[in-house]
């Protein structure tokens, strides 16, 4: 029996298993089962490195941000207009074959966007191109899931369904959750004062030390220190252990809205992380301003200016950072070298108490502050 058919039989005894207290162990196992499958049909061939012709697209600019859809949903056009890339758009699918990428210039900043052909159903199983488009589509730091507004809910649920079951998470933060395990699959090596230690700080309800001891064991994981801080669900804690899980944030562009009535797309509208286009291929570009504003915000970038001693500060340059980036992080973006020179810096703007004020490395930057870095003598 393949890979294919171990997942579909346990993916149908899940559906067929009812959910209550005396299944939740039972169900608990199957799923850890199904996600080593899919890892493992996931993977590419031994002694392969690449993802495929057409796909191997160097990380560029300072974000990358990758468009998803099925075939035909206007992502091509939709990269023609937001860059000056010309990917070929046609009326039919599978037009683009090939990762296309393209550059956006916004707000000082140089944003890598990927045009990836159209997922089709089952491409988590590797139908289409769909192991290339999943590989690339982890290296993003946003997903722009084009969908089509007149068939909208079949459409994300399916892409939703495909990207979860490849291991990336949508809209949804790491759990917290400590793990450290030392594996062992011949059960000859026990490390020293070794078997599991389970500690949990938060009442949890869909967890039990049983559960995870039984979870722990089938991947031959018998010593291991885990300390659960939230109340993780059997899916989360099976992400921790695999640890090659994507948590990735996705903004959801509902396209051809001049086709649907106004009460759709009030309800549309008003769904969260989600922007509404007028038809992509019109003449008209509705909304796609405020879709890159809402691309730059869902990648939390910010701006930071650099100041020369007794010169002003370089407004029309700067500096784009992670939000949350420190003052380290502004020196190695200068130069790799400046950190180990660093003396102390000055700061102009929200995150200084005064301007200016002396800083550290360690001093967290705010956007469109104002630094200027003092080197030792």
């Amino acid at each position: 029996m393949g890979i294919l058919e171990k997942i579909a039989e346990i993916e149908k005894e899940i559906s067929r298993t009812q959910k209550n207290k005396a299944t939740e162990h039972h169900l608990g196992l199957l799923k850890a089962k199904l996600a080593q499958y899919r890892v493992q049909l996931l993977e590419p061939p031994k002694g392969s490195s690449k993802s495929g012709e057409g796909f191997d697209v160097m990380k560029s600019g300072d974000a990358r941000v990758v468009l998803i859809g099925f075939p035909s949903v206007g992502k091509s056009t939709l990269l023609n207009k937001l860059t000056k890339t010309r990917s070929e758009a046609g009326a039919y699918e599978f037009t683009t074959l090939t990762c296309i990428p393209g550059k956006i210039e916004y707000n000082g900043a140089n944003i890598q966007l990927l045009d990836l052909p159209g997922i089709i159903e089952g491409a988590a199983q590797g139908r289409g191109r769909g192991r290339q488009v999943v590989a690339v589509a982890k290296t993003a730091d946003l997903i722009v899931m084009l969908l089509d507004a007149t068939k909208s809910h079949q459409q994300r649920a399916l892409l939703e369904k495909e990207l979860e079951a490849v291991g990336i998470r949508l809209n949804k933060s790491k759990p917290n959750v400590y793990f450290k395990a030392s594996i062992d699959f011949c059960s000859i090596t026990v490390k020293r004062g070794g078997g599991i230690s389970f500690v949990s700080t938060f009442r949890l309800t869909h967890l039990t030390e049983k559960l995870v001891y039984q979870i722990l064991h089938g991947y031959k994981i018998f010593n291991a220190e885990i300390l659960v801080r939230e109340d993780v669900t059997v899916d989360e804690f099976i992400d921790v252990i695999l640890g090659n899980r994507k948590y990735v944030k996705c903004l959801y562009c509902y396209n051809k809205i001049d086709s649907i009535t106004v009460e759709e797309l009030d309800k549309i509208a008003r769904e969260p992380n989600t922007v509404v286009i007028r038809h992509v291929d019109c003449e008209l570009d509705l909304n796609l301003r405020h879709l890159l504003d809402q691309i730059w915000k869902y990648l939390d970038l910010i701006r930071i200016y650099t100041k020369r001693r007794g010169e002003f500060p370089d407004l029309e340059g700067g500096l784009i950072m992670r939000n949350g980036a420190n003052v380290e992080h502004v020196c190695h973006a200068i130069h790799r070298s400046l950190a180990h020179e660093f003396r102390y810096a000055l700061v102009w703007g929200r995150s200084a108490k005064h301007n200016p004020q002396r800083v550290g490395l360690s001093h967290v930057m705010e956007n469109e502050d104002v630094i200027q870095v003092v080197k030792k003598k």
